[in-house]
């Protein structure tokens, strides 16, 4: 009777393990599914005051989801425009200090002109017009001197804001990195920080992957290698959890150029294989896969 019971008892947890692959074991090749999973990690150190990230969040691409105190950096930058401004208020203001000699050189002009009258009719003197002419050039080699003395002042400390607003880009591009962007379309993975918490640069905060369309890395033989190729479509199939399976269509999009020895939790057609070749086929997730699942493929 022991001996009945127990061959019964082997039928059926046989039948129950066939019944939990596609096509009594009619596949070609197992694997497990996968994403491109990416750490945000953070670019500015400080305290976190700001994270709406939780487990299982679906994010949009580029949305804003943190944010790392910024005083510091906001005080620092103020106090860089605070100088920029007092170096800016010592420029001379070239025009109005050139006015003066401006008028100077006009009203010589005049009186050269009334000069030049009075040498027509005999009324002055030639000397009184030459002396005239060199108090104009005079007036114009100082005008030239002071406008040239006032350009170069200004053009230092114009000089003198550079490095400071060289400062001020620094500052401003790291209190951009204190906002914690996104920066795929997809679902938080992991959260690896929370509120209050102080960061540093490159520590991450969350991981997170597109799960609307996973990849099944699967092995296959030497043997199949040559019926496989790039954009092959092929069926896959993964239990829907009542004893059945659930069919899905995808498509072989990298196929590695070197053999590996069989992962020990993947199976091939010939489970006698040692050498086999890795394969990875995107699928469309209805919502359905999960990562770590298994897969099987039949070509």
């Amino acid at each position: 009777m022991k001996s009945k019971f127990l061959i019964v008892a082997v039928i059926t947890i046989s039948t129950l393990m066939l019944s939990c692959s596609s096509g009594n074991g009619d596949f070609d090749a197992t694997g497990t599914f996968e994403s491109e999973e990416i750490i945000v990690s953070s670019e500015a150190s400080g305290k976190i005051i700001k994270l709406d990230v939780e487990e299982g969040m679906l994010l949009k691409k580029d949305q804003v989801v943190g944010l790392i105190d910024t005083t510091q950096l906001y005080l620092k930058k103020k106090q860089l425009l605070a100088s920029v401004k007092a170096v800016i208020s010592k420029q001379p203001d070239i025009n109005t200090q050139l006015a003066s000699l401006e008028k100077q050189i006009e009203a010589a002009q005049t009186e050269k002109k009334r000069i030049e009258n009075l040498v027509l009719s005999d009324a002055a003197s030639t000397k009184q017009l030459d002396d005239i002419n060199n108090q104009l050039e005079v007036l114009h080699k100082q005008y030239a001197a002071t406008k040239s003395s006032l350009t170069i002042t200004k053009q230092s400390l114009q000089s003198e804001t550079l490095p400071l607003y060289a400062q001020i880009e620094q500052i401003q591009d790291q209190i951009n990195k204190s906002k914690i962007t996104n920066p795929i379309e997809g679902t938080v993975l992991t959260k690896y920080s929370k509120l209050e918490e102080v960061t540093g640069v490159g520590k991450a905060l969350y991981k997170i992957a597109d799960l609307s369309l996973m990849t099944l890395r699967a092995y296959i033989n030497g043997d199949q290698l040559g019926s496989t190729k790039l954009g092959q479509n092929v069926k896959v199939f993964v239990d829907n959890g009542s004893g059945g399976q659930k069919e899905l269509n995808g498509e072989i999009y990298w196929i590695s150029s070197k053999a590996e020895f069989t992962p020990k939790t993947i199976q091939t057609k010939d489970e006698r294989a040692n050498l086999v070749y890795a394969i990875k086929v995107k699928v469309i997730n209805d919502g359905y896969l999960k990562i770590g699942m298994y897969g099987e493929i039949k070509f």
